[in-house]
């Protein structure tokens, strides 16, 4: 159904597309409370992590932001400002909302060091598309295999500990996870 690897010539000749929907900076605890109440209803959700980036070897990967994405809204929470809170926990531990990624191992063991707690509900890309046949497991292959589209990564160095975003950093940061949560759903609605 779907092929196993694509080249990256292949995926630059695709069509580059961003998330449509409405994004929120979460960077105060009300506007948390807000995206946390809302993130408790999805039954599943687009998931990534951005570190302020480290170009010094063995340096240490610290979280810096969080992003949730459904197919209409982005919460860009900014745990550098916000910190990591029981609300947030309370999502990651939650086995009944789906939280799809894309290489979460480093992921969680960054979040881990900053507060324990027991991640249930998570479903890793790169391993999910396997029963699919699909080999290569970069979230931009995965997504020009399943999605047929490319999506930029220009803005993966940014630095995520900045006071304000720009509008390309939110773009992006909105579009990692917004495309979890749609090739997800595509596979789904395969299975």
């Amino acid at each position: 159904m779907f092929i196993e690897n694509i080249k990256n010539e292949d995926v630059n000749i695709l069509e580059c597309r961003t998330f449509g929907g409405e994004i929120t900076v979460v960077d105060s605890l009300k506007k948390l409370d807000e995206a946390s109440e809302y993130l408790q209803t999805q039954p599943y959700t687009g998931f990534d992590a951005e570190a302020r980036p480290r170009f010094v070897k063995g340096s240490k990967r610290r979280i810096s932001l969080l992003q949730f994405a459904t197919n209409s809204k982005a919460f860009l929470i900014r745990i550098d400002i916000v910190g990591l809170q029981k609300n947030i926990i309370d999502i990651f531990e939650n086995k009944k909302i789906i939280k799809v990624g894309s290489g979460l191992t480093d992921d969680m063991n960054a979040l881990k060091k900053m507060k324990r707690f027991n991640p249930a509900g998570f479903i890793d890309l790169q391993e999910y598309t396997k029963q699919f046949g699909i080999k290569d497991n970069s979230l931009r292959k995965i997504t020009a295999i399943v999605l047929d589209f490319r999506i930029s990564k220009s803005q993966r160095l940014s630095n995520w500990e900045k006071n304000e975003y720009t509008n390309a950093q939110k773009l992006y940061a909105a579009t990692d996870a917004w495309v979890c949560y749609e090739i997800y759903k595509k596979l789904n609605l395969l299975n």
